[in-house]
């Protein structure tokens, strides 16, 4: 095992993270966050937070969210649904879905992911643990990570719009070996470039969905 190498497992909240994309895409006019350059941006935090290693690597990713049935979608959330699974495939994140419930809610999604979370953590394949999300329902899987030598960081994101709000649950900020909020790279000067690298730019034909 080449020892100079952090291995980062990533674990999204795929609904916490698309509805920053929404935010980001129509509300902020900054173009659509992307997957890769979303993964550099983590390897690049780690680095500056876990010492002792030459290289960062995502050499893990997982989407966890929930699946309207065919009886509970239409042919736009097809496409929608369609076109995310073709953009989680090409960035090499793995879908993993949950059927949504008769009234139409996630349910289990938490603990897909922390099933997930801890089965990959324990089989010693990760030497970090990142958590894309500000669920304070994740408390108990990360101590259970910390347990067990695992460090974690919690990467999320902090807005308001007509949607919504987006903010980190204070256990988890807490409980997590460090964090990430970023929201504010774009306020801090070292690291604007950077931010301003996770969008892309890209004019969708007439009622397209496609996300790149």
């Amino acid at each position: 095992m080449d020892k100079s190498l952090c291995r980062i497992g990533v674990f999204y909240d795929g609904s916490f993270f698309t509805y920053a994309q929404l935010h980001f895409y129509a509300g902020r006019k900054l173009g659509w966050l992307t997957y890769t350059p979303f993964h550099a941006l983590i390897e690049n935090h780690i680095g500056e937070k876990e010492q002792g290693y030459s290289r960062y690597r995502v050499v893990y990713a997982a989407w966890f969210q929930g699946l309207h049935t065919t009886t509970q979608s239409n042919d736009q959330q097809r496409r929608k649904d369609r076109n995310r699974d073709l953009d989680l495939v090409h960035a090499g994140i793995e879908p993993r879905y949950v059927p949504m419930s008769q009234a139409g809610g996630e349910k289990g999604i938490d603990v897909a992911l922390a099933v997930d979370a801890m089965q990959v953590g324990l089989q010693g394949t990760i030497d970090i643990a990142a958590l894309v999300t500000g669920d304070g329902d994740f408390v108990p899987l990360v101590c259970a990570l910390m347990k067990h030598g695992v460090p974690v960081t919690a990467v999320y994101f902090e807005y308001e719009d007509q949607r919504g709000k987006s903010f980190i649950n204070d256990r988890l900020l807490n409980a997590c070996t460090y964090s990430l909020s970023v929201s504010s790279l774009e306020r801090d000067r070292k690291y604007q470039s950077l931010f301003r690298g996770l969008f892309r730019s890209f004019e969708p034909a007439p009622n397209a969905t496609k996300v790149a």
